[in-house]
This record gives structure tokens, C-alpha cells and sequence, in this order.
């Protein structure tokens, strides 16, 4: 029975690797920068084609099952910024897209006793990733996508409908598929952090809760931040690797939503100072 027993550590041990803590994603603004549609009283909170592109980025990136999403607009301000100000957004990344190009044409073939026409539309999508930690762009890429529908008609007998609005949904999903695998796996690539909310009675308070794929018994480690330093070469702030405190476990959950969610744990490790709970953040166990 020793095989058996040796089998069911190596599963649980697998099921407990396999668990993926969920990335809070906000898309916070999804934009028509052609000039598709637009007319005298064009309102671009209203643009059909704005939310399409929402719609359907929103939907990929659920289906996938690794991200909570958060819907921000006017986000663009905050993006501009760095530090705590983009920590209030209250996710991890944020997604920017604009669609950069959209064309329609109808072709057709006549002959003698038939005729043929063709509806073609292609559609430009482009995006960019935020990491909300450090107000960096870590992904930024466009993408082209195509749809077309034929109808055929022979002695008079056949398909005449006119132009099939459904091929801008198809060809912009076709643009985004391009992307998503792209900036899941950016996303994915980055350790997951939290941060400590506060500590209350030998409790530590973290963000985060089951929804996001915190459970109860879950461990993670209590990192100080590491030094900020300029890169000569590029002139941005880079932050080295932060110091390993000690370690928290999870004691309870609660929240009703994801942006309410919060957890208590045990801490075992080095006291910290906690008048400058920013200066810490938590991360996955190794």
C-alpha cells in the first residue's frame, strides 16, 4: 500500500501546484480612433464599435479563466502616473485598446445566369498592457483582422441580403485573438503579489480573497520592497529584489466581491514596521 499512499502525495502535491491566483485586469478604456460611423452627433461614450471591442476583449479573457476583471474608465490620467496613485485602481494590469482601422467593401461577379457578391470588412485593433505596480507599458502590439460572407444567385433564385452587419464583430475578434494569448501569458509570466491592508491583534489583513483563488491554510512569503534605483540607460526606476521577512498563512476569507475581498492570516517571521505597511508586499511561495 506504500505505492498507493506515494501516489496520493504526488496528486496532492500536483493539484496544490496546479491552483492559479487570478490577476485583477481593469480594461480601462477601449476607444474608435477612425472615423467609421462618426457623424455630426457622434457620442463616443455611445460608439457601437467601442463597445463591441470591449465586449469581445472582455469575453476572451474571462473564457480563460486566470483573470478577475474590473472595468475602469478614464483611466488615462492614472496611467500617466506611477507608484500609489495607479495602485488605486485596484487591480494589476490595465489594458488600453484603440481600434486603429476599419474598411468595409461589397464585390461582385455577374455572370450570364448567375451573379456572386462578396462582403469583405477588416478591422485594426491595437492594445497596450499596464503593470499597475510600476506604471510601465510591458506589452504593446496591434493586430489586423478579417471577416467576408458570399451570396450567390442563379436564374434569380438565391441569397440577396444586404450588408451583414455581424463581420465587424468577427473581424475584430479575429484581431484580438492575436493578442490575448500574447497578454495573458504577460500577465501569467509576473510572480502574483498583494499587499498587507493592516495589522489588528496579531492579524494580518491582505488583499485578496477566494475569488482570486485565495484559500484558507494558503501560504505566501512577506517581502520588503527593494531599493529603487535609476537606469542610467533608459532613465526609468527599476526595483531590486525585495527581502524575504517571513511567512504569511491564510486563517479566513471574507468578502462579497472582488473589490471587498480581503483575508487574515498568521505571521511567522521577522517583526516589521507596520506604520509602513507600503513599504512590504506578498508574493507566491516558491
Amino acid at each position: 500500500m506504500l505505492w498507493v499512499a506515494a501516489l496520493l502525495i504526488v496528486a496532492s502535491s500536483i493539484g496544490q501546484n496546479d491552483k492559479t491566483l487570478k490577476r485583477k485586469v481593469a480594461i480601462g478604456r477601449f476607444t474608435n480612433e477612425t472615423q467609421y460611423g462618426k457623424g455630426i452627433f457622434y457620442d463616443r461614450d455611445n460608439d457601437p464599435m467601442r463597445k463591441q471591442a470591449l465586449d469581445i476583449l472582455s469575453a476572451k479573457l474571462a473564457s480563460s479563466g486566470k483573470f478577475i476583471l474590473l472595468e475602469r474608465d478614464g483611466l488615462e490620467e492614472l496611467v500617466a502616473e506611477a507608484g500609489a496613485d495607479m495602485q488605486k485602481i485596484g487591480a494589476d494590469y490595465v489594458i488600453l485598446g484603440s481600434i486603429t482601422k476599419f474598411g468595409r467593401k461589397v464585390e461582385g461577379d455577374q455572370r450570364v445566369f448567375s451573379s456572386t457578391k462578396t462582403q469583405t470588412v477588416e478591422a485594426g485593433v491595437s492594445i497596450r498592457l499596464v503593470e499597475v505596480a510600476s506604471g510601465l507599458i510591458i506589452y504593446s502590439d496591434e493586430a489586423s483582422g478579417y471577416a467576408e460572407t458570399s451570396s450567390k444567385t442563379t436564374l434569380g433564385i438565391g441569397g440577396t441580403a444586404g450588408f451583414d452587419a455581424t463581420l465587424s464583430d468577427k473581424a475584430i475578434s479575429a484581431a484580438l485573438s492575436q493578442l490575448v494569448e500574447n497578454i495573458i501569458n504577460k500577465c501569467m509570466d509576473k510572480p502574483w503579489r498583494g499587499y498587507v491592508l493592516a495589522v489588528e491583534d496579531g492579524n494580518y489583513i491582505i488583499s485578496g480573497g477566494k475569488t482570486q483563488g485565495i484559500t484558507e491554510g494558503a501560504r505566501f512569503q512577506l517581502m520588503k520592497k527593494g531599493k529603487m534605483v535609476n537606469n542610467p540607460q533608459t532613465g526609468m526606476k527599476i526595483e531590486l529584489p525585495g527581502t524575504k521577512m517571513g511567512t504569511l498563512t491564510v486563517t479566513a476569507c471574507i468578502g462579497d466581491t472582488p473589490e471587498t475581498e480581503i483575508s487574515f492570516c498568521s505571521y511567522d517571521g521577522t517583526a516589521i514596521d507596520t506604520e509602513k505597511l507600503l513599504e512590504y508586499y506578498i508574493m507566491e511561495e516558491n
